[in-house]
């Protein structure tokens, strides 16, 4: 049986009864009790180097439609419940950030923060009408910090907008190709983002299959 002493801390709510879910041939993954994260141990993860290596294969251009296509999946629900104007900020922007720029079509103004390519730290002094993080929540190592951080960032009813693919069961998850990315450390489920919204005291919608929204009351 599984003591909380052998049991690694979640990431995102701290507590220690949780239990083994899945391991692979490279890394083991934990999933908590209380918030129901998937998480991976601190000693499985990548090195800084390492994870700027696999973030630079990333090929997202502003000007490939396919990628613009794969970003309205957040921008369109969004964009719907925006008033004209407004400002926001994308986390995890990247080192190209099409987001920022089609939302900027749109008539909205957007700061960047990227930890790699645009690690700008004034972005935490300010509130925004609306922060989105697209691909970015699956590589936090202190998601308890991030979150925390980041809905004290949102104006009253503001708009955390999130796309990551969703934990279904562990059949699923052992075939999954989103954990063969060994920069990928944290898998949300539904029930994980029904936790943040009782926990940071925000409305809950779910768009598309891997779009997650998150109204600040």
């Amino acid at each position: 049986m599984t003591t909380a002493a052998d049991c690694p801390a979640c990431p995102l709510c701290g507590n220690r009864l949780n239990e083994p879910f899945y391991t692979s041939k490279i890394r083991p993954y934990w999933r908590c009790s209380h918030c129901t994260l998937v998480f991976v141990p601190q000693p499985y993860w990548l090195t800084a180097e390492e994870e700027r290596a696999t973030y630079d294969l990333h090929e997202n251009q502003l000007q490939d439609q396919g990628y613009r296509n794969f970003l309205s999946r957040l921008i369109k629900p969004l964009a719907e419940k925006l008033a004209p104007n407004q400002q926001g900020l994308d986390f995890g922007c990247g080192p190209g950030p099409a987001l920022a720029r089609m939302l900027e079509e749109q008539g909205h103004q957007l700061d960047l923060f990227d930890l790699h390519y645009h690690k700008d730290p004034a972005v935490f002094g300010k509130k925004y009408d609306f922060i989105c993080a697209t691909e970015v929540v699956e590589h936090l190592h202190d998601p308890n910090k991030e979150f925390t951080r980041l809905f004290s960032m949102l104006k009253p009813a503001g708009w955390l907008g999130i796309m990551t693919k969703l934990v279904i069961d562990k059949q699923a998850f052992s075939q999954w190709h989103y954990i063969r990315d060994l920069s990928h450390i944290c898998f949300y489920s539904q029930d994980t983002f029904k936790y943040l919204a009782q926990r940071f005291n925000a409305d809950l919608s779910f768009g598309a299959k891997d779009v997650i929204l998150l109204q600040k009351r």
